[in-house]
């Protein structure tokens, strides 16, 4: 671990702040303070300072307030507590400890997929934002918790794939009380970061609240000529306007830049059609190369109770995104005496993006036969727009290399034998009306059910392409849920969602959507008073509506006709236990195994591990935590490429240096092991080396 001295002083200045920090204050709680809350709004259900690794509510798959025992599919939840104790800094870090999800990396952009379909939108706050391959790597100082829904996720998502549902819940102002943190962390290829992270009531009865995060991380790399800045900073205030109504507005500056990057990756082949092996520091890059993003957002929630325990919800969030990037691209099979055999290719450009996303509901619980009944309406819209894509390759397409192992390529000045990549702006605009319900049958069995009619449009400036639109999409989701005593339920869920797509059929119309079905079956289980959760699912994924080609193909790709066919078939299980064991043990598993097919019988997504697991414990002796776990990914390949199953451990060591100050050592890949994350013929990306991160937190 190269740490810089000016660095080194910085970071040790830094921390001798903090302590006398705590030297001077009174120590009034053992655990970590978030001063005195009241607030009136379930939105502002926190998972932070619980130190627990399960949550007791969510409302992600149906925006119905269900615990993870009523909800009729297979969830999970990274709490503040999980993500603290892992080390987890970013969004495509997360992703690997999530069960079921595997990963192929290409350069900054990673490919996620679970339950064999890519990952291909998440959420914020409930609200859907899409994001095909996860560049813009989001830091996640600013959120309380991530929860998972696998399977398919239409009736609070809309489009997208049937394989996951990821939500990101940013943190709140909930104290009324100074309340907060600082912390700062050094480790592995110069990486340092400092955190401050602020609550405090800002009227006399703690009626209004606000919070900052703020954060500056820079590292280099393991990886030659690799560094990256990231900066945050994040704002929220909440207010309890009356007895009745709850007002929470904020606002988000994140701004990453990432130099010496990857566009694609490293050769698989040498000249002789053999697999090659790189030392895991070698990537394909120049010190020009670039990756850079800047995401502006804002947002806004208001809660009304109308009557009773009625209430009308309204939110809203707005996304501002600026991608700029200089890249390089080699491709090729490489001569290992000469570094002959390869030709590059680089590219330029500057992107613009905004996104609004708007939803108004309607949540109204109610008593039935002296049962508790839940019903929630509403309707969604959503609109992303590209604004700008101006890209270029400089002096046109590829050049032969002279030698891979010792190449000096510079990036040429715009001029008049560039090749332009311009793509005229362009919209997707989504819009919808959703009913769902949580109707209680008996004491013990619990319907969940409700339906989204979806519109989906695209449209250009550009006059060669042609506007799509699909409407009236339906989308169901039933579910039934029995309690078989106090600790255990058994369920089965219906769910669906749909997928646009651009091919045609013979008379020159669109086909329609995509449909991905879900069917799943399992039992939950709840203990020690609800701080372990435990489930066991079995599922089948059907995709029906798959373009696939009507006659013969013609030289001419714009006119083949299409028509709909069955899609892929998948069919796993999953296992999840999660929460607290003993008032000292705490753990974190999770195994999942699928197997998808096409309806040609061939295996689907091959670059996805079929079996993958994920376990953490930790345990708490007096003032120290000792923490251990993981990582599991079975076979992955692609053609004649195949990475081997391989597992990686990590762990943690936490000493409470007294009540308000804590230092945490994290080591992932304890072993160093040496494995791939992107697989294919021009881009092969190692898996990170060992990390070491050594953390000081201040709590007031």
């Amino acid at each position: 671990m190269k740490i810089s001295q000016s660095k080194l002083i910085n970071v040790s200045i830094c921390a001798a702040f903090i302590l006398q920090m705590n030297l001077s204050a009174e120590d009034k709680s053992k655990s970590e303070s978030l001063g005195s809350v009241d607030v009136i709004s379930t939105g502002t259900i926190a998972s932070e300072g619980t130190n627990s690794y399960t949550f007791d509510r969510m409302k992600t798959s149906t925006k119905l307030t269900l615990t993870a025992k009523e909800t009729p599919q297979s969830v999970s939840v990274l709490t503040t507590q999980k993500i603290l104790d892992l080390g987890i800094t970013s969004y495509q870090n997360m992703l690997g400890y999530v069960t079921g999800v595997s990963i192929d990396r290409w350069d900054e952009r990673m490919v996620s997929s679970a339950r064999g379909f890519n990952i291909d939108f998440y959420k914020i706050d409930g609200m859907p934002t899409y994001t095909t391959y996860n560049e813009r790597d989001l830091d996640l100082s600013m959120y309380d918790r991530v929860e998972i829904v696998r399977g398919a996720n239409g009736l609070t998502t809309g489009a997208g794939n049937p394989g996951m549902s990821i939500n990101l819940v940013r943190k709140r102002a909930n104290s009324k009380e100074l309340a907060g943190n600082v912390s700062i962390s050094a480790g592995s290829w110069n990486a340092y970061s400092a955190t401050i992270d602020v609550s405090t009531g800002l009227n006399e009865d703690g009626t209004v609240r606000g919070r900052i995060v703020a954060k500056h991380e820079d590292s280099d790399s393991y990886m030659d000529g690799y560094s990256k800045k990231n900066n945050l900073i994040y704002g929220v205030v909440d207010s309890d306007l009356t007895d009745t109504t709850y007002l929470s507005v904020g606002a988000s500056y994140h701004k990453l830049d990432r130099n010496g990057i990857r566009w694609g990756g490293l050769p698989a082949f040498d000249s002789n059609n053999n697999r090659i092996d790189f030392d895991r520091s070698k990537i394909v890059s120049e010190d020009w190369t670039y990756w850079d993003t800047e995401n502006k957002s804002i947002f806004a929630n208001l809660e009304q109770k109308v009557y009773k325990d009625i209430s009308l919800n309204l939110a809203y969030t707005y996304d501002h995104i600026i991608d700029n990037n200089a890249l390089l691209y080699f491709k090729g099979n490489v001569n290992k005496t000469d570094g002959s055999g390869i030709t590059s290719l680089d590219f330029e450009k500057e992107r613009e993006k905004k996104e609004h996303n708007f939803d108004l509901n309607v949540n109204i619980p109610f008593e039935l036969g002296d049962l508790d009944q839940e019903v929630v309406v509403g309707t969604s819209y959503n609109l992303a727009k590209q604004l700008k894509y101006d890209g270029r390759y400089p002096n046109g397409y590829y050049d032969p290399v002279p030698n891979f192992y010792d190449y000096n390529i510079s990036l040429p000045s715009s001029s008049i034998t560039d090749v332009p990549y311009i793509e005229q702006a362009e919209e997707i605009k989504q819009q919808a009306l959703y009913l769902a319900g949580k109707f209680s049958l008996t004491d013990d069995l619990k319907l969940i059910t409700g339906a989204r009619l979806s519109s989906w449009k695209y449209t250009s400036e550009d006059n060669t392409k042609e506007t799509r639109e699909f409407e009236n999409e339906l989308t169901p989701y039933f579910g039934l849920v029995y309690n078989l005593n106090e600790n255990h339920s058994i369920y089965t869920s219906y769910t669906s969602i749909f997928n646009p797509q651009d091919e045609k059929n013979k008379s020159g119309n669109y086909l329609e959507p995509i449909k991905g079905k879900a069917y799943e079956a399992g039992v939950k289980g709840e203990y020690f008073d609800g701080v372990l959760n435990a489930s066991l699912s079995v599922f089948k994924i059907e995709q029906d509506g798959v373009a696939q080609l009507d006659g013969k193909q013609t030289s001419n790709p714009a006119l083949d006709a299409y028509k709909a066919a069955k899609g892929v078939v998948s069919k796993g299980y999953e296992v999840d236990v999660s929460g607290q064991i003993t008032n000292n043990l705490s753990l974190d598993f999770g195994f999942a195994r699928f197997k998808a097919e096409d309806a040609e019988g061939e295996k689907h997504n091959t670059k996805a591990s079929r079996t993958t697991a994920n376990i953490f414990a930790k345990y708490l002796i007096n003032d120290l935590t000792i923490g251990g776990g993981l990582q599991y990914k079975s076979k992955a390949y692609t053609g004649e490429i195949v990475q081997d199953a391989y597992t990686v451990a990590n762990a943690m060591v936490g000493y409470k240096i007294n009540k308000k100050t804590n230092l945490q050592l994290n080591i992932d890949n304890i072993f160093d092991k040496k494995y791939y994350s992107g697989l294919g013929k021009n881009s092969m990306s190692y898996g990170d080396e060992r990390k070491i991160t050594l953390a000081l937190k201040y709590t007031f």
